[in-house]
């Protein structure tokens, strides 16, 4: 089967950033065969200004993709030759990088690996030389699918390892993530952070595989909100194991030789070819063949019997290695240090595959590998959605049959842990439905655990106290309709009658409450005022879209929006909880791989915010109004954390009890027993 081209693309970068080759040419003779061409385009190309020379390097690159992509292998080789004439001849290094990307691409469709190895080989020594460690690392990536592809899964592993660590360093200042890329790449970089924790869940080396699949969850926010910015823990990527260490010295080495060289050489070649000595070509023709050597070493030393033996080594003990991996520590200490025992899991769904990481408290991560294939996984959590939110239809067979999937696997883990509350990072379309929905048979998974939803260990601080007295901003959309262009096409949204109630009951619950009804409900009003209190509750429609940030948005009273982008504009540090309760995702039935409410929940931690409630599906008003009014007192009343709160007020109303509020008993309520009712609201950040 043809491997698709994003994701070569990015495995290929990832490669070529972790080993940091050396310069080499796609063909033995190319030395000689690019100096002709030199020579023979230099007078044309020295006419051109130098945005038309950039812009023809990417013209021509562009053309050789598509030769390539029709089998014209050779005329995109002499096409690709051309752009690394212009570009040497303007020293232009970036594209030169660029092209020999895309020559390395040329010849592995053509299965000629140890040229498209050499061609990378290039790319990497220019991008090391550069300091680029976007580049790097996606070169890296190329390198990696190429080991990967030939069944090289040690050598694939370190050269992903590359592109994780140099795309991490490089988060720290994350606009340069942001510059637009060239098509030089076999995949994105968020499928070479996915492969990559494929392959190393396959060798059983799970605390990495735990530390590629956290820091996937922040690729994938870049991807989506674009300039999220690294933090210490990010920026210290993936550990290289002791047996993974005497390779990448030796490439490191290399690379070091090699870059030295192609800075004398690229020195010589600002001169232009007519002003140049004979014995600057010669020393040029020098420099190129010095650094195929150093090349040439580095793929013979990949080849030996020692690096051989290495490999073996690596395959027998890396999975016994980073046990005591500064992040894993870290978060394990952060469970423990939480108040009720907490576990951290991990779903990732592969093709044929659904992968489980559980990290505990006092224990080695935990690997459960499921056999179901993502479209039967896939078919299933629409059959969920669709059984949900319709309050007439039987949920518990779909919902029986994620619990099998996502639960079962790890069942006597979390039973020998005494877990009590699931932190969970979701991937994909997992993202689309409630944990607390699945049912085991008997009961409903709300009714054992509390579940707190994450967007990555790395950006979240699990423990941070919350506020110790309750203050409300209450705002809300209770009357009135407004049309709103969703996607391609007018959406009414109109305004919730018992969203009143549901303010009235927060603000019995929580006396320090300011209400803000329809009108009065602005952002210029609410915004500003929000950080004076520790509770800020939005009874008001938002949407979750699929597709960009400015796409989903919160509706307040008087008719305005503020987008999901601009969200993160708020600032909120003493705010302990925001509250949607009336959100809605999947807008039109169209899923996507869950982004837009990954995106939320980082949104918010942006604005300093602890946490926040929203709900995956627009809920029955009267339902919502429950809900709220019993999570309030229980989280006024008794010392509970939110994630808590939320757990019992969601029990309350499958038992159709209302929650004991001081002497009060407890009431009958309505039958809001359904999941439709209780189980759309999802906590996401910190849960205390």
């Amino acid at each position: 089967m043809r491997p698709n081209l994003r994701y070569v693309r990015v495995v290929t970068l990832t490669l070529l950033s972790v080993l940091g080759f050396g310069m080499a040419y796609p063909e033995n003779n190319q030395v000689s065969t690019n100096t002709k061409l030199r020579l023979h385009l230099g007078e044309k190309a020295q006419a051109l200004p130098q945005k038309n020379q950039v812009s023809e390097i990417e013209r021509l690159n562009e053309e050789a993709i598509k030769q390539s992509q029709q089998g014209q292998s050779q005329q995109a080789l002499q096409t690709l030759e051309k752009a690394l004439a212009i570009s040497r001849e303007y020293g232009d290094r970036s594209w030169e990088a660029v092209t020999f990307n895309n020559i390395g691409r040329v010849y592995q469709s053509q299965i000629k690996y140890p040229k498209a190895l050499q061609s990378y080989q290039q790319a990497i020594a220019i991008n090391k030389e550069l300091g680029d460690l976007v580049q790097l690392g996606k070169t890296y990536s190329n390198v990696g699918y190429l080991f990967d592809i030939q069944n090289k899964p040690e050598l694939a592993i370190l050269f992903y390892k590359g592109c994780v660590i140099n795309r991490e360093k490089a988060r720290l200042n994350p606009l340069t993530l942001a510059a637009p890329q060239p098509n030089a790449y076999s995949i994105t970089v968020s499928q070479t952070y996915r492969i990559l924790s494929e392959r190393l869940l396959k060798q059983k080396r799970i605390p990495e595989a735990q530390r590629t699949m956290d820091l996937l969850k922040v690729e994938e926010l870049e991807e989506y909100l674009q300039n999220v910015p690294g933090n210490q823990r990010t920026a210290k990527g993936i550990d290289i194991v002791a047996e993974e260490k005497p390779i990448k010295q030796k490439l490191d080495k290399t690379l070091d030789n090699a870059v030295v060289l192609g800075k004398e050489l690229t020195k010589l070649r600002k001169i232009p070819p007519q002003e140049r000595s004979s014995q600057q070509k010669q020393r040029i023709e020098q420099l190129v063949l010095n650094q195929q050597q150093l090349l040439d070493e580095f793929n013979k030393f990949l080849d030996s019997p020692q690096v051989k033996a290495q490999i073996e080594q690596i395959s027998r003990t890396a999975r016994r290695q980073n046990l005591d991996l500064e992040s894993l520590n870290q978060i394990r200490d952060n469970l423990a240090r939480l108040p009720q025992k907490s576990v951290l899991i991990y779903p990732l769904i592969l093709k044929d595959s659904l992968e489980l990481v559980l990290v505990t408290p006092d224990s080695p991560p935990i690997h459960r590998t499921v056999a179901v294939k993502s479209e039967n996984l896939h078919q299933t959590i629409e059959n969920f959605r669709e059984a949900l939110i319709n309050p007439s239809e039987n949920v518990k067979a779909p919902a029986s049959q994620l619990y099998n999937w996502l639960i079962k696997p790890i069942e006597k883990d979390l039973q020998l842990s005494g877990t009590q509350t699931l932190i969970y990072a979701p991937d994909d379309q997992l993202r689309y439905i409630p944990l607390t929905a699945l049912y085991d048979g008997k009961q409903w998974l709300v009714q054992r655990f509390s579940v707190n939803h994450i967007t990555s260990a790395s950006l979240t601080n699990l423990n941070a106290p919350k506020q110790s007295n309750l203050r409300a901003l209450a705002g809300a959309f209770t009357k009135g309709n407004y049309e709103i262009k969703v996607g391609n096409r007018q959406v009414a949204f109109a305004g919730l009658p018992f969203a009143t109630r549901e303010v009235e009951s927060l603000a019995a619950a929580v006396p320090e409450t300011k209400k803000l009804l329809d009108d009065d409900f602005t952002p210029t009003v609410a915004v500003p005022q929000m950080d004076d209190y520790t509770i800020v509750h939005l009874a008001t429609h938002a949407a979750f879209v699929v597709g960009k940030p400015e796409d989903s948005f919160i509706l307040f009273g008087n008719g305005d929006r503020v987008n999901f982008r601009n969200v993160s504009t708020w600032s909120l540090p003493n705010v302990d909880l925001v509250v949607l309760s009336a959100c809605e995702t999947g807008l039109g039935g169209k899923l996507g791989n869950g982004d837009e409410i990954l995106g939320f929940g980082y949104q918010m931690q942006q604005t300093g915010a602890r946490a926040a409630i929203a709900s995956l599906w627009s809920v029955d008003d009267g339902g919502t109004q429950a809900l709220m009014s019993a999570f309030y007192n229980i989280l006024s009343s008794k010392k509970l954390t939110k994630t808590e709160a939320l757990r019992q007020a969601q029990i309350s109303l499958i038992s159709g009890y209302s929650v004991k509020n001081g002497n009060a008993p407890a009431r009958r309520v309505s039958n809001f027993s359904h999941p439709y009712y209780w189980a759309p609201f999802i906590l996401i950040g910190n849960g205390l």
